[in-house]
């Protein structure tokens, strides 16, 4: 095969066959406007235009209300919530699309605003420097958070468990664990977020029993083959661990044991906005280990995607803002043609406008034929 229909290949991804090799990256765009923080009509219509995607991952959808960090974020905790996001699984699946959908905690990035006046939870009483939350007041800064106790724990990995299970009611194709951002599991892992004494801090082993144990329990919902996991190695502004290499190794040679069905690894591209340059490159250490799937996100172009799965890099890459812009990217890769320009003022706030309105290369064809007939 050719280095250029790489990317248009089919792929096996643990029970799920993929017509291609791109997939949408899990991005919020919060439009759950409503008290119920379900998906709304305008929802299923953006996951449908993409479902040429060799596979979807929805937003971040939180497992619980004690998950919140932002406005208008779908959830995954309630009957309405999984009665509305089956009305997007059906139509994705009528479309011929496949979808997972993105499990997710915020932990310690959220604000007293969505918890009844009470302190985000944490591994450990660390606040988030640099971290706002989108309130229904604007971006306001992140208190530090309250540790939880070691007897809360496992109601948290419950809080995964039945998330798992409502995912599977509302007919998703899996689940993708959100182990990146600076979120909950990842606080766990890195040990700029973790200072416990306990049996959930301190050791690789301990930092890693959080994570591994929400992995047990989606998978024992789920599958193993219908579960992946997200990391982001490099950290960020308001995380970071002394050791990464090490921490995130340990961590995926533990994953080896359940057969997930893929890893999902950010790390930006050199040159990108989100690039780690004084950091240690992980990615590749990762995918040396890892048994399953891999994917690679960070800023990838048709060019770069297509070098990275020539030179075995990844088997999946994933793309966030040109799926945004370009609800039939797959098309628009396929057939050489030029990518809608994205409009980032639109990404987080409620409305149709640079959601579900940017023109598939068929709507643009039909209105240009419908000018030259005026």
């Amino acid at each position: 095969m050719n280095q250029d229909q790489q990317l248009f290949s089919p792929f096996t991804v643990g029970a799920t066959t993929l017509p291609n090799r791109l997939v949408m990256a899990p991005m919020t765009r919060s439009r759950a406007t409503n008290p119920e923080h379900v998906a709304t009509d305008s929802v299923v219509e953006y996951y449908v235009q993409r479902a040429s995607a060799g596979l979807i991952i929805t937003e971040g959808s939180q497992v619980s209300e004690q998950g919140v960090g932002y406005i208008n974020t779908p959830g995954i905790y309630s009957q309405e919530q999984v009665a509305a996001w089956k009305k997007v699984t059906d139509a994705v699946h009528a479309a011929g699309g496949r979808i997972f959908i993105q499990l997710w905690h915020v932990g310690r990035v959220s604000h007293p605003f969505f918890h009844n006046g009470e302190l985000p939870v944490a591994p450990s009483a660390i606040k988030p420097e640099g971290a706002k939350a989108f309130t229904g007041k604007g971006m306001e800064e992140v208190p530090t958070p309250r540790a939880l106790e070691l007897s809360e724990i496992p109601g948290v990995v419950d809080q995964f468990r039945q998330a798992a299970r409502n995912a599977k009611a509302a007919g998703f194709d899996g689940a993708e664990i959100h182990g990146a951002n600076g979120y909950l599991l990842d606080q766990f892992l890195q040990d700029g977020s973790n200072q416990r004494t306990d049996e959930y801090g301190g050791s690789l082993e301990n930092r890693s029993r959080f994570v591994l144990e929400v992995v047990q329990a989606v998978v024992d919902e789920l599958g193993a083959d219908r579960v992946g996991i997200r990391f982001s190695p490099q950290g960020s502004a308001s995380i970071q661990d002394s050791d990464p290499v090490a921490t995130f190794s340990y961590v995926t040679e533990q994953l080896n044991k359940f057969n997930l069905a893929y890893l999902h690894v950010i790390e930006a591209l050199p040159g990108h906005p989100m690039a780690q340059p004084t950091r240690p490159a992980v990615a590749a250490k990762l995918h040396e280990i890892f048994n399953g799937a891999f994917i690679l996100n960070g800023g990838y172009t048709q060019e770069t995607a297509e070098e990275a799965l020539a030179n075995n890099e990844a088997d999946l890459i994933a793309f966030g803002v040109p799926f945004i812009a370009n609800p039939d990217l797959v098309e628009r890769f396929e057939q050489g043609t030029a990518l809608n320009t994205p409009d980032p003022s639109t990404f987080y706030v409620p409305g149709d406008k640079g959601y579900i309105d940017y023109p598939s290369l068929e709507k643009a064809r039909q209105a240009a034929q419908d000018i030259e007939q005026d």
